[in-house]
C-alpha cells in the first residue's frame, strides 16, 4: 500500500470509530432515558394505588360513622 492509501485506510477507520463511538453513546443514553421512565410510571402507578386505598378506606369509615345512631340530648 501507498503512503496516500494508508491515511485514507486510517481516516476511513477513525471516522468509523468515532460513528460507532456515538452510537453506543446515543443508545446508552436512550435506555437510561427509557429505565428513569419505566422506574417513574411504576412509582407512580404504586403512589395512585396507595392514595385510592386511603380514600377508600377514608369512606368506608365516613359511612360506618353516618351509620352510626345519633345521640339524644341530655334530659
Amino acid at each position: 500500500m501507498t503512503t496516500s492509501s494508508k491515511t485514507t485506510v486510517d481516516q476511513a477507520v477513525s471516522l468509523f470509530s468515532k460513528t460507532q463511538t456515538q452510537s453506543m453513546s446515543l443508545n446508552r443514553i436512550n435506555s437510561e432515558r427509557d429505565a428513569v421512565s419505566e422506574a417513574r410510571e411504576a412509582k407512580t402507578a404504586r403512589l395512585r394505588e396507595l392514595r385510592l386505598e386511603k380514600e377508600a378506606d377514608e369512606m368506608a369509615a365516613a359511612a360506618a360513622l353516618a351509620a352510626l345512631p345519633k345521640r339524644a340530648g341530655r334530659r
